[in-house]
């Protein structure tokens, strides 16, 4: 038996998509790296939320091969394991079909910061990648959809951990960060930020600006970086 502690908080964040209502039936996973690196741990595919125990998640290492577990791991294994590969800094991942993140994704359209909410906890606007080509679905799809959210990242000069989210297009999102339970608290505010972006928009027809940028700045980092001042030490 081993990374038995991070069983216990992978499956505990696992849990946690079903209370938040980030799921429906199966259609969520969570993942956390060792911090050594070397492993992985992720939700099985398809089990119930009903049914999950920390002792039926997978390990795996880096290359996708089980070294513990009955269990096949999620199908979506392999997108988190390229976020792994490219981002040290990122360690744990979450998936989900939330509805306004999986509907904005499925207008191809990213997430702006028009507000505070936004700005406390992204840093900028939450991009859209591309549309993967007919050879990237039919070949390697998990792994080339993690291949995309680099890709789109590295192009648009995104530090990962100042915008822990993203969305792929015509999916859903991808969001990522420190712990299991931080990163599916990022999927929670990506999910909050989607809706909100969708009234304000649907109020002004489509005419809402972007937050100004002081404001932006003030609200980001007075909860991020050496100057934050949110919160207790």
């Amino acid at each position: 038996m081993m990374l038995e502690q991070l069983k216990n908080e992978v499956c505990r964040a696992n849990l946690l998509l079903k209370e938040y209502g980030l799921i429906t039936l199966t259609w969520g996973n969570v993942s956390g790296i060792s911090e050594d690196r070397r492993y992985v741990v992720i939700k099985p595919s398809g089990v119930s939320y009903a049914e999950m125990t920390a002792d039926m998640m997978v390990v795996t290492d880096l290359d996708g091969k089980v070294v513990e577990g009955n269990l096949r791991p999620s199908s979506d294994l392999a997108t988190h394991l390229e976020l792994y590969r490219n981002y040290p800094e990122i360690k744990a991942v979450v998936h989900t079909h939330s509805r306004w993140a999986t509907g904005t994704a499925q207008a191809e359209q990213g997430i702006p910061c028009f507000g505070t909410t936004h700005a406390d906890h992204f840093y900028g606007t939450v991009p859209c990648t591309r549309h993967l080509t007919e050879q990237e679905i039919k070949n390697d799809y998990e792994l080339n959809t993690g291949k995309v959210i680099v890709e789109t990242l590295n192009e648009l000069k995104i530090d990962p951990m100042a915008v822990p989210a993203i969305l792929v297009c015509k999916h859903g999102p991808f969001a990522w960060g420190k712990t299991p339970e931080k990163a599916v608290e990022n999927a929670l505010v990506l999910e909050e930020c989607a809706y909100m972006s969708y009234i304000a928009k649907t109020l002004t027809d489509g005419n809402v600006a972007p937050a100004p940028q002081a404001l932006q700045d003030k609200h980001y980092f007075r909860k991020h970086g050496a100057g934050a001042y949110y919160g207790q030490k």
